[in-house]
């Protein structure tokens, strides 16, 4: 059976393979690797440890200005965990330094897919959306952000 979940910026297709691991494979990427066929058998603990070493190893590629290897570590973090929308957003910013933007489009939408009340998410959309000159859509964006914000701060009162 195919399993559809989120792994970079695109809905992939995991399928076993005949090394009992995984071949994942999307729009634009066809992936095997032993991290991949670790994960049956990683606990949920291990695997968040993993998808956060991943993440830590990206954050410092960003700072060091290595956008395409911190692109690369955000997508083995989501391949390892797929809902871990800190990661996606780090991954959309990576993107979008690197004038991708549709491709930080798809993965921003993805957080909202996952948390409809992210305000980063949204205001990134906007930003993204105002880069490619979707004027209106990025207007749509920013109120929906603000609204949230508003919603959030009502909450703490």
């Amino acid at each position: 059976m195919n399993t559809f979940f989120i792994a970079c910026d695109a809905i992939v297709v995991a399928k076993r393979n005949d090394n009992n691991g995984f071949i994942f494979q999307g729009p634009e990427c066809v992936i095997e690797s032993s991290l991949r066929q670790e994960l049956p058998f990683m606990s949920s603990a291990d695997a968040r440890q993993k998808a956060e070493d991943h993440y830590y190893a990206a954050l410092d590629l960003m700072a060091d200005g290595k956008l395409e290897e911190a692109v690369a570590a955000y997508r083995e973090s989501l391949a390892v965990d797929p809902s871990f929308t800190e990661c996606m957003h780090g991954l959309a910013r990576a993107l979008q330094d690197l004038q991708r933007y549709d491709e930080a489009i798809a993965v921003a939408q993805r957080i909202t897919e996952l948390d409809p009340d992210d305000v980063l998410a949204r205001t990134s959309l906007s930003v993204l959306y105002q880069k490619k000159g979707m004027i209106p859509e990025a207007e749509a964006e920013g109120a929906k952000a603000r609204v949230l914000g508003w919603k959030q701060q009502l909450k703490k009162s």
